[in-house]
């Protein structure tokens, strides 16, 4: 079982996990990330208070983030193969990721967002500051640690998703876990696919823990 065959199946599935939790999150960021400033900017205290505003993007980002993964997956089958031409495989899962990523990316930037000291913003409205110079040179400088932090929970997140794609031949990891794990009972491989997973999720840990130190300028 354990042949040159098999270990190039993990080796291959290994990267192609990599593919969607990278190329997902990155998407999911152009989406999330606009959103949760947003969020910000708009809210009753924020640089441009905007009430009905808020409360829409308030509502659609609850309400897609209390939709579990598979069932999102399932609904938007259909957009999914509008954009990539098909239902399954790895490139196709990267449309459910980014859209159930999407929203939790969106909180994650809000809470980062609101750590910084208004005292900062303030001081940059009393210069004169406009409200995209506050965003670019206030806000997201003075979170960018906690962003980076948030990043990393979010990969770790995403990760975990593209494992459940497994379930609808999404490709990766999880693919090879349901595929030889459930239907043909053959729980080492399954283990593997498990370690493999946890080691992923550590290693980008360990990565995004050391990045945000970096760039913490109160560790300096």
């Amino acid at each position: 079982m354990w042949n040159s065959e098999t270990i190039m199946m993990l080796v291959e599935n290994t990267g192609i996990t990599l593919y969607m939790t990278l190329t997902s999150t990155i998407m999911a960021y152009v989406i999330g990330l606009p959103l949760g400033i947003a969020l910000v900017v708009t809210a009753k205290d924020g640089l441009r208070p905007n009430a009905i505003i808020y409360k829409i993007l308030d509502v659609l980002v609850n309400v897609v983030r209390s939709v579990p993964f598979l069932i999102l997956l399932i609904l938007i089958i259909p957009l999914t193969r509008l954009i990539a031409g098909k239902s399954y495989g790895a490139t196709a899962t990267i449309v459910p990721l980014t859209f159930a990523a999407a929203p939790f990316i969106a909180r994650l930037v809000e809470s980062s967002l609101l750590e910084v000291d208004k005292g900062v913003i303030e001081a940059a409205q009393s210069m004169g500051a406009g409200t995209g110079t506050i965003i670019c040179k206030v806000l997201l400088a003075e979170a960018r640690t906690s962003l980076i932090v948030g990043a990393t929970i979010a990969l770790g997140t995403i990760l975990g998703y593209s494992a459940m794609a497994g379930v609808v031949g999404g490709g990766g990891l999880g693919d090879i876990a349901i595929r030889y794990g459930y239907y043909r009972y053959e729980s080492d491989i399954m283990w593997v696919t498990v370690i493999l997973l946890v080691l992923l999720v550590q290693i980008l840990q360990v990565i995004g823990t050391k990045l945000s130190k970096k760039l913490d300028k109160r560790s300096r």
